[in-house]
């Protein structure tokens, strides 16, 4: 059975929520708000260089 857990920082105003469990070899990621949509599966050094990206604002929308 997976286990997804919702990011600390998610709560119940509608934010944006990603839950994230641990698998067999990867990390998996979910939107929380649709949990029977697409999924992402990245080998943790991979998970950690998403977080790092995301943490500089590699990501940010203009």
């Amino acid at each position: 059975m997976i286990i997804w857990r919702k990011a600390s920082r998610s709560n119940t105003s509608g934010g944006d929520c990603v839950e994230v469990a641990s698998l067999a070899c990867n990390i998996g990621l979910r939107d929380s708000k649709d949990p029977d949509g697409p999924r992402i599966a990245l080998p943790d050094a991979g998970f950690r260089a998403l977080l790092d990206a995301v943490k500089r604002g590699e990501h940010d929308l203009p």
